[in-house]
């Protein structure tokens, strides 16, 4: 029998096989659909009822005291949940300790998820963008992404981004990882800082450090890019603060600088122990990808100095494949000699470059940059360590469920053990014993006064 002058041969074709695949995925994706919503909201009401049950003797006690101190047992908030409707979050009534535990009826009644976007308030609601709507989906819950990521300081992306994100990669074993994530970062986090004093500078040692957010830093590199004054930007980590403890040039670098951020978990735990709330973990790598989206928007050139040879040029050619309207004018490699160096500094100010990113590795970029500040054309210069390395690919990032539960610094150990150990295991520790004694003896450690480092953190 001839084919059918319509069969299209080869992979466009139809087969049995193909036929067969096909039908069953449609009568079966009903089925998979129930299953989909079934299996979460069984689980969820599954591990409240076990936690009810464990908790029952507390819930009771917790009961019988908000009924002495107020007459009544419950009360609560009025939330937007799924669908946009709204639900009454419970907490016991009065004052005291475990006011918090009943929500986990919220779940058993199906109001709340055990994972799923924070609950919002009406008028916060009302303020999500159409295009994020998709999280009024799904139950809100007691775990969202937004929560994990703020205890870290990594919440870099507005919440109802973040929603949308967590909406679309959602799955039973996601929802399992994020639970333990939350787990892990609320140790190292620590669960809140509504009761923490939030200064617009901190202070590690006499360095003042900027308290800021990731997007209010790039926008002030930008802002001054375009300026007249050269301004400086640093980064630190336990590490640097411990070489600025011994090492009084690069302390003075620092406390020089324009600004200067706080990088990595270490910094978030040294802030709990001043009993200090840390806005955000503003570190050099998640900030580079978000300077060269705006550096090309605006066209602000930019110059990158440092690391092995090819790697800065290897930066350059990745970015530009991301962000095709980024002007990297010039790279060049770390390794030079002292007398080449008044060669470099004319051969970036030739370029034409706004920003120039050196990545020596502290302290010597810093010192580098307070050094030729002054001759270097470049309104913003901005130690940023080893961050070449990872954006080059020659030194893979830590995955992302790592880095939100604060854990970057052990895959860094275990990538290079011989040259990390002394840094993070005794570099850590020694680090948060510094802090504790800051903590005892504050008067020991003051910040700069009147000088260029305190005035120009609230300038643009």
């Amino acid at each position: 029998m001839a084919k059918s002058p319509l069969e299209i041969p080869g992979p466009l074709g139809s087969s049995r096989t193909r036929s067969w695949l096909a039908g069953f995925r449609r009568r079966t994706h009903p089925i998979l659909a129930i299953l989909g919503e079934f299996l979460p909201r069984s689980l969820d009401f599954l591990i409240s009822i076990i936690v009810l049950l464990l908790l029952s003797p507390v819930l009771l006690l917790r009961a019988l005291w908000s009924l002495y101190q107020t007459g009544d047992v419950l009360t609560g908030d009025t939330l937007i949940g799924r669908h946009r409707m709204p639900f009454r979050r419970l907490r016991f009534a009065g004052k005291g300790r475990f006011r918090k535990l009943i929500v986990w009826l919220n779940v058993f009644r199906g109001d709340m998820a055990i994972v799923g976007p924070r609950p919002l308030d009406a008028e916060e609601a009302s303020t999500i963008p159409v295009e994020d709507f998709v999280r009024f989906a799904v139950r809100p819950g007691m775990i969202s992404l937004f929560g994990v990521r703020s205890r870290i300081g990594l919440a870099h992306d507005a919440e109802s981004v973040m929603d949308r994100e967590q909406y679309y990669m959602q799955t039973v074993r996601g929802d399992l990882g994020l639970a333990a994530r939350s787990a892990v970062s609320g140790v190292l986090g620590g669960s809140s800082t509504a009761r923490l004093e939030m200064p617009p500078v901190l202070n590690f040692f006499g360095v003042p450090v900027v308290n800021t957010t990731m997007n209010e830093a790039v926008d002030w590199v930008i802002v001054n890019a375009t300026g007249t004054k050269k301004r400086l930007m640093f980064f630190v980590n336990p590490d640097c603060l411990n070489i600025a403890w011994k090492n009084a040039d690069y302390r003075a670098a620092l406390k020089n600088a324009d600004r200067v951020l706080p990088d990595g978990i270490g910094i978030h735990l040294g802030c709990r122990m001043l009993r200090k709330a840390l806005q955000a973990n503003v570190n050099g790598t998640d900030m580079f990808p978000q300077l060269c989206e705006a550096a090309a928007r605006e066209q602000l050139p930019v110059y990158l100095l440092g690391a092995s040879p090819g790697i800065a040029e290897a930066v350059a050619n990745n970015m530009i494949q991301r962000y095709p309207e980024l002007k990297v004018v010039g790279t060049r490699d770390g390794y030079f000699e002292p007398s080449q160096e008044q060669a470099i500094v004319d051969a970036i100010n030739n370029s034409g470059a706004c920003i120039l990113l050196v990545a020596f590795g502290a302290p010597h970029q810093e010192l580098w940059l307070r050094r030729w500040r002054e001759q270097l054309a470049p309104s913003v210069g901005i130690g940023v360590g080893g961050l070449f390395d990872f954006y080059s690919g020659r030194i893979p990032r830590a995955p992302g469920w790592m880095r939100e539960m604060g854990l970057e610094w052990v895959f860094r150990l275990i990538q290079e053990p011989s040259r990390m150990w002394r840094r993070y295991i005794i570099g850590n520790p020694l680090f948060l014993f510094r802090v504790r004694h800051q903590a005892k003896n504050p008067d020991k450690f003051p910040l700069p006064e009147g000088g260029h480092a305190t005035d120009s953190f609230y300038r643009h």
